[in-house]
């Protein structure tokens, strides 16, 4: 009895009713959040809503036009079909300022807003070079192809061709502490000695090559191993450099100076022609 009950005509079709009452509502909803959605998507598209244009600034070196083009490039089409990339609520600022620097490697920082005027502003500061890398090897029998580096050791673009020691020069493995190593270089330039290329074997073992009035690099070196501590050996070399017969000879004979070997603790061995 209880059983025909529950399965009596009128529940069934009492049943039916919520069931019909629910689609109802779920085709209601649907139907509500497409019109929203189209809504949305005509009005994405209000001149109001978009930039009119874009402005690029701190560029000293880069193309303007060439930096237009690569954020052309992350606002043309839509997303889903339907919202402009141009949209001032979704425009890609991320994606810009990612390309740009993976585009422009002299790129130092890029920051991306769109202004009161809705113009797509894309303010941006480039590294300063500051010194060169050529490779893994020294060789001057051939024009040498260069890079730039700033002040961090950051390799970025293709350097022209210098007939002079206009930048310091990197060659091989860059130094693990490249502050520590500029710091060095400054002090060697304090007592008199002007370093102008660096060249780093596998081993990490140094040689300093020191100016000359040739151009070429065959001039006097002062040598490191991998131990160094940068600085303890400009301390041991400014002691050395201050105490005779050295200080007379590195005055006097500069030009015939081979190399300063600076590789044994608390000592310094140089050798003159």
């Amino acid at each position: 009895m209880k059983r025909n009950i529950l399965n009596s005509s009128h529940l069934l079709e009492l049943k039916k009713r919520r069931r019909r009452i629910v689609l109802s509502k779920i085709l209601l909803y649907i139907f509500g959040f497409l019109v929203i959605f189209a809504l949305s998507a005509y009005a994405s598209h209000a001149s109001i809503f978009n930039t009119k244009g874009i402005e690029i600034t701190g560029n000293k070196t880069i193309d303007t036009e060439k930096i237009k083009e690569v954020v052309q490039g992350e606002i043309v089409g839509n997303y889903l079909h339907f919202f402009p990339k141009t949209n001032i609520l979704f425009y890609p600022k991320k994606n810009i300022e990612n390309k740009l620097k993976a585009t422009f490697k002299r790129l130092r920082e890029v920051a991306v807003f769109v202004s009161d005027e809705k113009i797509l502003q894309v303010s941006i500061s480039e590294r300063e070079p500051k010194y060169t890398w050529c490779g893994e090897t020294i060789n001057l029998e051939k024009e040498e192809k260069c890079n730039f580096l700033d002040e961090t050791g950051f390799i970025f673009d293709e350097a022209p061709y210098f007939s002079k020691n206009v930048y310091f020069k990197f060659y091989g493995a860059l130094p693990t502490d490249f502050a520590k190593f500029v710091s060095f270089k400054q002090t060697l330039e304090t007592i008199g000695i002007k370093p102008t290329a660096l060249y780093a074997d596998n081993n990490g073992d140094m040689r300093i090559f020191l100016s000359t009035k040739a151009s070429t690099l065959m001039g006097p070196e002062i040598i490191l191993n991998s131990d160094y501590d940068f600085k303890k050996i400009a301390e041991n070399l400014q002691t050395a450099i201050d105490t005779e017969p050295l200080k007379s000879d590195f005055k006097n004979k500069y030009a015939s100076l081979l190399y300063i070997d600076l590789r044994f603790e608390n000592k310094v061995y140089y050798k003159f022609r």
